[in-house]
């Protein structure tokens, strides 16, 4: 009888100490989010999110913001009132989702943003993104470099009001604008940062035009590739295409000539230090020696392709 008892007791105690573990290790869940699923960019980030978490023992709840804010803040709110541990984001669009950060930082849940900084909300542990203004500044002195008597220049922009489209432009912009004599963008717009709007704006842009420009430089490689398309079908040849991201398919097209260049910002590193950073705070109240850490751009030419961070996916 006393055996059984303490088989019993021992039993019970093994099966505490698993659903204790289990609960433990279910508190430590953190909402991973991104502007949305459909831009392989993001696609990158969020693989990024999860590996990583992995290795920190964290559960992830996955948010595609489907590239609204609504949804985006929507997917906070849902993750706060399951209780996540933290939030690693890219937000969609960084003022429209200030509101719902606050009310997790008023929440006490800690909160990391990667790639797009949301400036207005006091109380982000931190920030790791790329340079975008150094990023610009890039496709600028590889435009100078590329046509040092001057060119003429389409400028397709990024996402209206996503920080990276803004502080991208302005990079440009900082370094053509001191040379405007030699260096005339002749047309310039927005394209969503998505491909299919970069072939559309490109075609309107290129059948407006007396001549064909010198130069394309996209926000992203998805309208850079979008443009690439606009070219070939006009059967033109010579124009200098600039991307930015470094995604597989854009290293590719450097590869074989489709494009010119495009700008390496390391998300997948990004991503991971996001994830480390929230899982020190998480697991240690530690906090991060900087609280906006930024990655320096490299622009990615044939002759540099060895350095991109995912030339091992290119076909």
């Amino acid at each position: 009888m006393r055996h059984f008892t303490a088989r019993k007791i021992a039993s019970g105690v093994l099966a505490l100490t698993a659903a204790l573990a289990f609960s433990a290790h279910a508190a430590d869940t953190i909402l991973a989010s991104v502007p949305g699923l459909t831009f392989p960019f993001f696609v990158h980030m969020m693989k990024a999110f999860k590996a990583e978490a992995a290795k920190e023992g964290l559960n992830v709840i996955e948010s595609d913001g489907q590239v609204s804010s609504p949804k985006q803040t929507a997917d906070i709110e849902a993750a706060l009132t399951k209780g996540v541990k933290g939030i690693v984001i890219s937000p969609n669009e960084v003022d429209a989702l200030a509101p719902a950060l606050k009310q997790a930082v008023d929440a006490k849940v800690p909160v990391v943003t990667v790639d797009r900084r949301v400036t207005q909300v006091e109380g982000i542990l931190a920030h790791v993104g790329a340079d975008n203004v150094k990023g610009g500044e890039a496709q600028g002195n590889l435009i100078v470099q590329r046509f040092p008597n001057g060119a003429t220049i389409v400028n397709l922009q990024g996402q209206s009001g996503a920080s990276p489209a803004i502080d991208r432009n302005k990079g440009l912009h900082n370094v053509l604008d001191k040379m405007k004599d030699k260096y005339k963008i002749v047309f310039e717009q927005t394209a969503g940062f998505d491909r299919a709007k970069g072939l559309s704006v490109t075609e309107a842009a290129l059948a407006g035009m007396p001549k064909p420009p010198q130069v394309i430089v996209a926000a992203n490689d998805d309208m850079a590739l979008g443009a690439m398309e606009a070219v070939k079908s006009r059967g033109l040849s010579g124009i200098a295409i600039i991307g930015f991201d470094a995604l597989p398919e854009a290293l590719a097209q450097v590869r074989d000539g489709g494009l010119t260049a495009t700008i390496e910002q390391f998300p997948g590193k990004q991503s991971a230090i996001g994830v480390q950073t929230l899982a020190a705070f998480i697991k240690s109240g530690k906090k991060p020696a900087e609280k906006i850490l930024l990655l320096t751009p490299v622009a990615i030419t044939k002759d540099n392709l060895k350095i991109a961070e995912r030339l091992g996916e290119v076909k």
